[in-house]
C-alpha cells in the first residue's frame, strides 16, 4: 500500500504528470502515435487526481481518498 500512497501524494501526482509529458514528447519526436497515446494516460490521471495503480493495492481510485486515509 506504500506505493499507492506515494503515487497518490502531490509528489506522485507530479511524477505522473512529468512522465506523461515525457512520453508524449518522445512520441512526437519519434513519430510514434502509440507513445503519445500511452503518455496521455498518466497525464490525464495526474490532471484528474486519480491513481490508476491504487485499486491494484486495495486502495481507492481517487487520490484524495487515499491521502485522507493516510492521515
Amino acid at each position: 500500500m506504500g506505493f499507492a500512497t506515494f503515487m497518490s501524494s502531490s509528489l506522485g501526482r507530479g511524477l505522473r504528470g512529468v512522465a506523461g509529458l515525457a512520453l508524449i514528447a518522445l512520441g512526437l519526436a519519434t513519430g510514434s502515435i502509440v507513445l503519445v497515446i500511452v503518455g496521455v494516460v498518466p497525464l490525464a490521471a495526474s490532471v484528474s487526481d486519480v491513481c490508476l495503480f491504487a485499486p491494484l493495492f486495495g486502495a481507492s481510485l481517487k487520490s484524495a481518498d487515499v491521502r485522507a486515509k493516510g492521515k
